[in-house]
């Protein structure tokens, strides 16, 4: 009898440990699809829990619930493909392939976004309007608008696809999930990154060549994040949904863009750097990635517990039938 406990024992120890997810474990990545067909392609998106965390001593990055961050920034590879599956007045074109979308306005930025919800049959995000050449935005009303983490007037409620507010760009490009802590870097350091020309080597960004042309594909814009993001810091800027006053009550004021670029300094990666424009403006230095709400499911740890204990159960059944 003490020999068939043992087993038991063991048998559960084992499969514990195989099944069991770490705490430590690596962010769930996934992956949506959009276009079809010669035109189909795939957005890479890292999960961002860690909710209710607090903010930083700058007053950003809290944000209380879970949310998708791309993985990477846009690519022309991807606004031509939407293009040809039906996005309009989007052009952007200032690289080609798998480099970064830019030369693109915010309005064009937010205007990609709603073809990613209009063409999956959700709810877009911004209402806007192309007329006469140009995209305005109106404000959603109090009802319609986002509510999570405060009334957001840019945002519909139910959106799916969006740009990141400040504060979720902020998270997936500071935060340490593993010690409820802000890094100054977003590739994991309060030490600077060092300066590439492209790479994923750790600790590393595309930043600071201001002769010719230097920037990357976004697969190879430096290091991550711990959240997993590349070229948070440098490669382009991106652009963040939140307007410059953080108060998202006018549709037409300032934008916020973050994280520097391939011919601009290390200052502007920092975490204490802030910077916005006009939505209107276009450069070629200024990019933009995807958020969504909403996470890859993972099995709750007692669902795995139950899976475990079943299995050494039948497994120590089986021993004792022989």
């Amino acid at each position: 009898m003490k020999n068939s406990t043992r087993l038991a024992a063991a048998l559960f120890a084992a499969l514990t440990l195989t099944i069991l997810p770490s705490a430590q474990s690596d962010p769930v990545a996934s992956s949506d699809t959009f276009g079809s067909g010669a035109n189909t392609f795939t957005i890479d998106f890292v999960d961002i829990g860690n909710t209710n965390n607090a903010a930083d001593t700058t007053g950003y990055g809290a944000v209380p619930y879970e949310y998708r961050m791309g993985t990477y920034e846009i690519s022309q590879n991807a606004i031509d493909k939407a293009t040809a599956s039906g996005l309009t007045n989007v052009t952007a074109g200032a690289w080609i392939g798998i480099d970064p979308a830019a030369n693109i306005s915010w309005y064009e930025a937010a205007a990609f976004v709603n073809w990613l919800s209009d063409s999956t049959g959700k709810q877009k995000a911004y209402d806007l309007t192309f007329s006469n050449g140009s995209w305005s935005m109106a404000l959603w009303s109090n009802g319609l608008a986002w509510t999570a983490g405060g009334t957001n007037l840019y945002r519909h409620k139910d959106a799916q696809y969006f740009l990141p507010s400040e504060n979720e760009w902020y998270k997936a490009a500071y935060y340490n999930p593993g010690g409820a802590n802000y890094f100054d870097y977003p590739t994991g350091s309060d030490t600077a990154p060092t300066a590439v020309a492209s790479g994923t080597s750790p600790g590393t960004a595309v930043f600071g060549f201001n002769v010719g042309d230097e920037l990357a594909p976004v697969t190879s814009a430096g290091g991550l994040s711990p959240y997993g993001t590349m070229g948070q810091g440098g490669n382009v800027w991106e652009w963040n949904e939140t307007a410059s006053d953080g108060n998202n009550s006018s549709p037409s004021e300032a934008r916020l863009f973050c994280g520097s670029s391939y011919a601009n300094s290390l200052s502007g990666m920092a975490s204490s750097f802030r910077e916005g424009d006009n939505p209107t403006i276009a450069e070629k230095t200024i990019g933009f990635r995807v958020a969504s709400f909403g996470v890859t499911p993972i099995p709750e740890p007692g669902t795995w517990i139950v899976a475990a204990l079943l299995v050494s159960g039948a497994a120590f059944m089986s021993w004792r039938k022989r």
